[in-house]
């Protein structure tokens, strides 16, 4: 099974992006399942219906997320309304929709979770013994298992890799917007890096407008931000995993720029 993660996607350009590369991703690479982590995908901040819809429409075949996911009314409430969106499992109490789903792709179970990291995050509860339950949840009929670390601090995701090494069959960080192209594969068969990276615009800081973002370093005041629109490209890791064992045996990242 060859799996195809997108980089955290960021508003229109993001989506524009998404809709642009995913034919070419397609006829590339032979991808059986496309995941993006769209928790900025309508304007920076949060999901709409309409955001979603138009991913779906692009071949995005399931989203996760991240601490941006409840930046808009409506984005929480499609995490209980559609199927194929997770948020963070490690939120406390009875948070709207589910940190975790079990798909099918082509006959085999594959098990995709969002987690999210506690340092420089909000404090919520522990990543790690949150994965180590939902793992236990799942069992042993479900040999694919893909993790979307959603965390700031690269020692956390290292950690969250090697802890789930030979437990899940990919551990890929998201969050930063900066890819660190370390993409390896563990000594007990897990894929990992440490970020994915981002679908929007580079000529940006990390999808926002880089003066506003300037400006407000200099000034040390608030500042409204806006997703810039310039050099539109999209972070990529794709990976090869055995359907009967669940171990990668390939990953890589790419980075596809958008074409007119």
């Amino acid at each position: 099974m060859k799996i195809a993660f997108i980089g955290d996607v960021i508003g229109r350009g993001g989506r524009r992006t998404v809709a642009n590369i995913i034919p070419r991703l397609k006829d590339q690479y032979e991808i059986h399942l496309i995941i993006a982590n769209v928790e900025n995908a309508a304007g920076g901040f949060g999901v709409t219906e309409k955001a979603l819809d138009q991913l779906d429409l692009a071949g995005v075949d399931f989203f996760t997320s991240g601490n941006h996911i409840w930046d808009k009314k409506e984005g929480v409430r499609l995490l209980d309304a559609r199927t194929n969106i997770i948020r963070p499992a490690n939120y406390p109490g009875d948070a709207p929709g589910r940190g975790y789903r079990v798909i099918q792709v082509d006959g085999t179970s594959v098990a995709i979770f969002n987690i999210q990291g506690r340092v420089f995050m909000p404090p919520i509860d522990c990543p790690f013994r949150t994965i180590d339950k939902n793992l236990g949840q799942i069992g042993d009929g479900c040999p694919v298992k893909i993790v979307d670390m959603h965390a700031e601090a690269t020692s956390e995701k290292v950690a969250m890799g090697w802890h789930l090494d030979g437990r899940a069959s990919l551990v890929l960080g998201t969050h930063t917007h900066v890819a660190t192209r370390d993409a390896r594969v563990l000594p007990d068969g897990t894929g990992y890096v440490t970020d994915v990276g981002m679908t929007g615009s580079h000529d940006s800081v990390i999808g926002v407008n880089k003066k506003t973002i300037i400006k407000r370093f200099l000034e040390m005041r608030p500042a409204r931000f806006e997703t810039a629109g310039g050099d539109l490209r999209s972070d990529i890791v794709l990976a090869d995993i055995d359907n009967s064992t669940g171990r990668t045996s390939a990953i890589e990242h790419i980075q596809m720029k958008m074409e007119e």
